[in-house]
């Protein structure tokens, strides 16, 4: 009887496995390592050597947009002091992968936590920057008394991954799938800012039941369809402050909704031009004071310069600010996930009413230094914000 018993339970156990789901063959993951042809990295030194420079009015500085003696800098340390392949082998010490989902090839970088009981964080990244973002963080994040297995993909279009764009919606889908199916994590964290605050709201609403907290830099801002008369002296100072940014600084994310295709040509074609487009935000949405080299070095303004240059994803990247216009999104909706928000001094001021709007605050964080590219420029701040918040009890 007893074998028989032995017997049975085995056969309950094979029959139990074997009736588990599979995954689809399309998402099977596949290890990914960084590896740009040489030809490539040939191509853009010839490019970079014959960069034909506009005029510039003398001692113009970062006033008509970047400046022209720190970009041509920059150009020639790109040319004869920065090393790729250097920076090639240390994203590599990273473990990256790629799968495919809803039809797209998706690169994500999963590094596991340390100690016991680490929990899954997934982190989304902005335009114009990329996975780069995080690089700093991660072993702040997987390292320590408190640990997370840090998830970070490239969105669709940027980076290592398909260069089809999608709005927030589909890309927190894509993510939502990585996560759950692909990874096996049936609830997790999120945390992002710029295009990733809105894959991270997305994410939110559209998977109440498996994102259990998230944390923001920014949380969306006015649009001009708000009834200013319902809202605080603060919220109606920060729609000010808005506008006025909008009429000085939101050309690009215009050019970015409507016309991707006409400043990409030049983007893609001439690495000057490419270094112009990107640096001019990086030095623009950091700490105000000081120079853009207090924050971010040579090397890694490169490097994320390099990603979009070897991938070819500048006019992919681009084109996510027209596929969400005129959509109706998740991202646009009102958060009811326990959020953290830090307000980073580079970045807009928003205030804590206008926040509360936006989402279900549970801790609201005015930091000291810092900016758009936060995790880069001061990730020591950044991962405290956010292991202060994800670890307390207002996010469970």
């Amino acid at each position: 009887m007893k074998q028989a018993i032995i017997f049975l339970t085995i056969a309950v156990i094979a029959f139990t496995a074997n009736a588990q789901p599979k995954k689809p063959d399309h998402m099977t993951v596949k290890p990914f390592k960084i590896d740009v042809q040489q030809t490539v990295l040939d191509d853009l030194q010839n490019r970079l050597s014959q960069t034909r420079w506009p005029d510039a009015p003398e001692n113009i500085g970062w006033k008509y947009g970047t400046d022209p003696v720190f970009l041509k800098s920059l150009v020639a340390y790109w040319q004869n002091g920065y090393d790729w392949r250097k920076h090639e082998a240390a994203l590599n010490k990273f473990p990256q992968f790629t799968v495919e989902i809803n039809g797209l090839t998706i690169h994500f970088l999963h590094i596991k936590g340390k100690g016991q009981n680490p929990k899954p964080l997934l982190l989304s990244h902005g335009w114009p920057d990329c996975f780069y973002r995080f690089y700093k963080a991660i072993p702040l994040l997987t390292e320590g008394e408190q640990t997370y297995d840090v998830v970070i993909p490239s969105i669709p279009g940027f980076g290592f991954s398909s260069h089809t764009t999608t709005t927030d919606d589909s890309a927190a889908k894509i993510f939502a799938t990585l996560m759950k199916d692909v990874l096996g994590y049936k609830t997790f964290m999120a945390a992002g800012g710029d295009i990733g605050s809105g894959i991270t709201k997305s994410l939110a609403n559209l998977y109440p039941e498996n994102v259990t907290a998230i944390h923001l830099t920014d949380v969306g801002y006015p649009d001009g369809s708000e009834d200013w008369s319902t809202m605080s002296k603060a919220e109606q100072e920060f729609g000010q402050v808005i506008q006025q940014w909008w009429y000085k600084e939101g050309a690009y994310a215009m050019l970015h909704a409507t016309k991707p295709q006409t400043q990409a040509y030049g983007l893609n074609d001439s690495p000057a031009g490419l270094a112009s487009w990107i640096v001019e935000k990086f030095n623009a949405w950091r700490t105000p004071g000081g120079t853009i080299e207090d924050y971010f070095t040579k090397d890694e303004l490169l490097t994320n310069i390099m990603i979009y240059w070897v991938t070819q994803t500048i006019n992919s990247s681009m084109r996510t600010y027209a596929v969400d216009v005129p959509q109706q999104l998740a991202s646009h909706q009102k958060v009811n996930t326990p959020t953290g928000v830090a307000v980073f001094p580079g970045e807009a001021p928003l205030p804590r009413e206008w926040a509360e709007r936006k989402v279900n605050v549970k801790r609201f964080t005015i930091m000291e230094r810092g900016g758009h590219f936060a995790a880069l420029e001061a990730p020591e701040l950044w991962v405290g914000e956010l292991k202060a918040f994800f670890g307390s009890d207002a996010a469970k």
